[in-house]
C-alpha cells in the first residue's frame, strides 16, 4: 500500500528506491524486482499522476479502453472480415461520427 501511495503521489524515484531496498533485503526476489524498478525510473515522466490530475487528465486506462471498445467494437461482429485499408476507413468514419465531425469530414472530401 505504501508503494501505491508513492505512485499516486508521483514520487516515482522514492518508489524505485523502495523497490531496490526490498530487493536488497530479499535477494531471492531481486531478479523480479529490479526490472520493475528500472521500468518506473525509465518512465517516471509519464507517471507524474498528480500533475496530470491537476490538468484534468485521466491517469487510468479505463477511458481509453472504453473508447477503443466504442470505436472498434463494431469491427468485430460475427462474420466480419476486414482489410487494413477497409478497417482504417471505417474507423475514421466512426471517429468522425462519435466526435460530431461527420459533416466536416464529408465537406473536406467534397473539396
Amino acid at each position: 500500500m505504501v508503494r501505491k501511495d508513492k505512485l499516486d503521489q508521483g514520487k516515482i524515484e522514492r518508489l524505485a528506491a523502495s523497490l531496490r531496498s526490498q530487493a536488497a533485503s530479499h535477494p531471492e526476489l531481486a531478479e523480479d524486482i529490479h526490472p520493475e524498478a528500472d521500468s518506473f525510473e525509465r518512465n517516471k515522466e509519464r507517471m507524474r499522476y498528480p500533475t496530470f490530475r491537476e490538468q484534468g487528465l485521466f491517469v487510468g486506462s479505463g477511458v481509453i479502453e472504453a473508447g477503443c471498445k466504442t470505436v472498434l467494437g463494431r469491427l468485430k461482429q460475427s462474420g466480419m472480415f476486414w482489410t487494413v485499408h477497409g478497417a482504417n476507413a471505417i474507423i475514421a468514419l466512426r471517429c468522425c461520427q462519435l466526435s460530431a465531425k461527420f459533416e466536416e469530414y464529408w465537406e473536406a472530401r467534397r473539396a
